[in-house]
């Protein structure tokens, strides 16, 4: 079977950690014939050459300054030329990079290649010419190969053998691929960038209480039932919006007041609506089948697509959206070149309870006594990455960037210390109470209430 691996190296010189899970899934699957895939400088040869240390047989670097400034539609363009002239039975990504967050290249390229596509995927099983995967949101898929992959962070990539052999590496550039260089790079980009800031989103006044006061601050935060809301565009009105599903709706009352609800229904229906609709845009939301239907739509129209959005303006009939970056320490503001701008809106998860509590590895002894208290509350459980990664609470419940967004009417984060990426999944929420004995800990910074404490 052969297998292309589509991997990217982080700002660290490391690779992307779900890029790593990947990996480490394709040298699992037995008879696999595994080729890197990479679109970067010249410098990431030493990068691959370590990587196929592991068990890929070749690396295949795509490098040229056409490729430069490329948005997630021009890299899938991209990467699917040179994936043509592999073609492999399944090429396999990860979920998203730390560095742009939007879970949409692996989509995009999906559609560019007329392949299968499955999301989310925790758990690989191929027999014959198809394969399985358990998904983290919607179950067991089926899809026939040749199928696109993009795995969740659900293993670690192995270490090399001692004396492993290196793998052959292969520099290719626009021509090599028979690609269109104006559809490559910056280019080939049909979103642009405008400015980009620091992250300061979701920092809160906290008011400091007593481990007494606790019951009637929850109390009286579940009486006023403070939900989360989307913030107020500057005034100008789009012409026109449509909306897929009704998550979106309260994005698009923002920037519009025409709004036209799209059934979350099959993809060429969507097609055909968008292409016969005079949209100014098309906003979808943030859950798994919303997203990868908008990356795999915007891929088929040649549209832009801003991802995970937070805030919208309208400007002159143009949409500008604001995401959050670099594992949410920057906010960029973007503007899509075609019409109608298409963007995912930061919606939520549902949630079967008014409470979160949130452990982090500050509590990583105490879990049984935070889980005794959750439910003496009624909250649900939620999880820092830390305490995932070293496998003390389940990959499942994790919230922030690498997992996933809750927005409760409260959220207790207790043993956290406030890292940004823990922060954009949470910071939503209508009362965030921190418990933390460290007073300088990050996390005061995005709570309503703060005590200082052991748990």
């Amino acid at each position: 079977m052969k297998i292309v691996v589509c991997i990217r190296q982080g700002l660290d010189g490391e690779i992307n950690p779900f890029d790593a899970c990947a990996y480490e899934e394709a040298l699992r699957i037995e008879n696999s014939e595994i080729t890197l895939l990479s679109m970067g400088p010249q410098t990431a040869k030493d990068f691959l050459y370590k990587l196929t240390r592991l068990g890929a047989k070749r690396a295949v670097l795509l490098s040229s300054k056409a490729f430069a400034g490329a948005d997630t539609l021009a890299t899938a363009y991209t990467l699917s030329k040179a994936i043509e002239k592999l073609a492999p039975d399944l090429v396999l990504c990860g979920r998203q990079t730390l560095v742009g967050d939007t879970a949409q290249t692996a989509p995009m390229l999906s559609a560019l290649l007329n392949y299968n596509v499955i999301t989310n995927v925790m758990k690989i099983n191929v027999e014959g010419e198809s394969v399985t995967c358990t998904t983290r949101y919607e179950g067991d898929i089926t899809a026939q190969m040749p199928a696109v992959l993009t795995v969740e962070r659900i293993n670690n990539l192995r270490l090399p053998r001692l004396r492993s052999p290196l793998g052959e590496i292969e520099v290719l550039n626009e021509t090599d691929i028979g690609a269109n260089a104006d559809k490559t790079g910056l280019k080939g980009s049909p979103t642009r960038v405008l400015e980009t800031k620091e992250n300061a989103s979701g920092r809160r006044k906290c008011k400091f209480i007593s481990r007494e006061e606790l019951p009637d601050v929850i109390k009286e935060a579940l009486a006023k039932s403070q939900k989360a809301v989307v913030g107020e565009s500057a005034g100008e009105k789009l012409k026109s919006i449509a909306i897929v599903g009704e998550a979106p709706m309260n994005f698009a009352k923002t920037v519009c007041d025409n709004i036209t609800v799209l059934p979350l229904s099959d993809e060429a229906e969507l097609i055909n609506a968008i292409k016969n609709g005079d949209f100014s845009a098309v906003l979808w939301g943030s859950d798994s089948k919303s997203k990868r239907l908008a990356a795999r739509v915007a891929a088929k129209l040649g549209l832009g697509l801003c991802a995970d959005c937070t805030l919208l303006e309208a400007r002159d009939d143009t949409l500008i959206m604001y995401r959050p970056a670099l594992s949410g320490s920057i906010i960029a503001k973007i503007k899509s070149l075609t019409r109608p701008a298409m963007a995912t809106v930061r919606t939520t998860d549902s949630e079967v309870r008014d409470i979160i509590v949130g452990l982090g590895f500050g509590v990583r002894d105490k879990i049984t006594e935070v889980t005794a208290f959750a439910n003496q509350i009624g909250a649900d459980i939620a999880a820092s990455r830390k305490m995932v990664d070293n496998d003390l609470l389940s990959y499942d419940i994790q919230v922030g960037l690498t997992g996933k967004t809750v927005s409760p009417p409260i959220y207790i984060a207790i043993g956290i210390s406030g890292a940004v990426h823990h922060i954009v999944g949470m910071e939503r929420a209508g009362t965030v109470i921190a418990i933390n004995p460290d007073k300088n800990a990050p996390i005061f910074d995005y709570a309503d209430y703060g005590i200082l404490s052991e748990f």
